[in-house]
Order: structure tokens, then sequence, then C-alpha cells
């Protein structure tokens, strides 16, 4: 079983070198796999859109540092050396898949192969729209998104022709360390999210789910993969806890174990979680990196 964090954003935490660095080396001391980190381009004041993960339905960061997750990753990556870097999630649709191709493709080679690239669709509308892209078309444009990024990490002249984003021959380099491209764990709550993973996704990334509701995902996850030929053997649930926090910490400290239940009904708000994640794949496509399935 492996073990990661998603790092606490309160205050300044995530855009303070002397805090998020260290908390990162010494999550790596402690023998933790991965760190992620979460986006939101803005958060409009007054937001009308309700949070799916609390009763509340705000999500109560406002006011929060959320530094860009590839920049801070890349950053990450130049003060650890094994720790897994994750996006949980970044908001894909919201993106050009061009540029963040040639991004996620930058942080892996800088790490070492180290990036997990956690996509979602988003939950607030007036993000989307302020960032200039439709909010009722986000699924559709993740899929296509997903697929034209695996063209360019893949292909010496990529080539792609879809319905929101065109290219020619379009050499992109560096193209990522990891064999396949850079692995995209699908995040999210909805069923469309699990049948995202089953068909397109190297993982799968359920957000505030109990336990029915995330047995029910993986079925559809299950039903997805084995209906796009994709298949998949045993299923590794995620671990989710409250954690001490690190901010303090140094390499070599003393770090309290987690404690929690299997499925995460003891997370709070948006302070430090483990994650663990693990599968093993069957089928024709058992040559690609194992399916990451978290819950």
């Amino acid at each position: 079983m492996r073990f990661g964090l998603l790092a606490p954003c309160e205050g300044s935490f995530l855009s303070s070198p002397d805090r998020i660095g260290p908390y990162a080396q010494a999550a790596e001391a402690a023998g933790f796999e991965s760190i992620w980190v979460f986006e939101h381009a803005v958060i409009p004041a007054g937001y009308q859109s309700r949070y799916p993960y609390n009763a509340e339905g705000r999500v109560g960061i406002e006011d929060d540092d959320l530094p860009d997750p590839l920049g801070l990753l890349a950053y990450l990556a130049a003060t650890t050396h094994r720790l897994v870097l994750g996006t949980g999630v970044l908001i894909l649709p919201q993106r050009s898949p061009v540029v963040c191709a040639k991004e996620c493709a930058t942080v892996d080679r800088l790490s070492g192969g180290r990036l997990r690239l956690g996509i979602g669709v988003g939950w607030l509308r007036e993000e989307a729209e302020a960032v200039g892209t439709r909010f009722e078309d986000r699924g559709a444009r993740t899929d296509e998104y997903i697929e034209a990024m695996r063209v360019l990490w893949r292909d010496p002249e990529p080539t792609f022709h879809g319905t929101y984003t065109r290219f020619e021959r379009a050499k992109s380099n560096p193209k990522p360390v990891q064999a396949g491209g850079v692995p995209i764990v699908v995040g999210g709550h909805s069923v469309a999210a699990a049948r995202r993973a089953g068909r397109l996704g190297d993982g799968y990334f359920p957000i505030g789910l109990g336990h029915d509701d995330f047995l029910a995902r993986l079925a559809t996850l299950r039903d997805a993969a084995r209906e796009h030929g994709v298949g998949v053997a045993a299923v590794l649930p995620r671990h989710r806890a409250d954690l001490q926090r690190l901010d303090e910490a140094r390499p070599g400290a003393r770090v309290r174990r987690p404690r929690g239940d299997a499925l995460g009904r003891r997370r709070v708000g948006h302070r430090p979680r483990t994650l663990s994640t693990g599968v093993r794949r069957a089928g024709p496509d058992a040559h690609r990196p194992a399916r990451l399935i978290s819950a």
C-alpha cells in the first residue's frame, strides 16, 4: 500500500517556499509515495454554483493562495528526489490541451518521470466563464483533450482533428519520460467521471464518495473498461485520513502515522489527507502503466 498527501492550502502555505518545500521534503523522508495539489484559476466572489463536496455548498478557500499546480509541482520536483508529484485535480477543459501537454511533459522531464496528471471537469461555472470557456460542453472537451494530449506526447509529428482542437504535424518536445506519456488519473464524484476513467484514464480519483457510492462508481468504471477493452484485474482502495500538519517539519523529523477508515469518512475540509493507490492490470493493454484506482 502506498500513501500520499493532499497538501493543505490555508493562507499562503502553498506559495511560501520556506513552508511547502520543507513540507514535501518531510513527507518524502517519512516514506510517503506522493504529494497532490489542486487548482482554481479564479474563484469569483459571490459565485452561485454549489460546491458538491460538503453540506454548505461553499468551497471555503476563496482567500487562500492557490498557485498554478504545474508550476508548484515543478518547484517541488527541484526540492525532492523520489516523491511522486500529482494534480488532484487540474481542471482540464479550462486549459489549452496543446499548452497543457507541453507543461506536463516539461515537469515530467525535469522531475525524472514523477508526474501524475489528475484531471477533472470542474464544478464552478463562474470560473469556467471567467477563463473564457463554456461550462456546458466541459465533459466532451475533456474527453477530446485527453486524446489530443496523448497524441502530442506520443507522435514525432502530432496531428489531431477534433471538434474543439485541431493541429497538423505540430512537433511538441520534450516528450515525457514515462512511456506512453504522463499517466492521467480521472477525478470526480459523478457517474460520468467513473465512465471517463474506465474509457480513457490511467486511473480513477473519486472525490467525496461514501461507501455505497464508491462501490457503485467502481462497478461503472469496470463496465466501461470492459466495453472498451481495458482489463482491470484488482483494485486497492485509497485510504484517506486526517494527518498531523507537516509545515514545521524537517527531513528526518518523526511524523505521526495516519489514522482513519479505508473510505475516508474522517476527512475534514481541505486539511492534509493521505491517499493510497494501487491496481493490477490485465488484458491487451497490460504493457501500459498500472491504472491507479483511488477511493
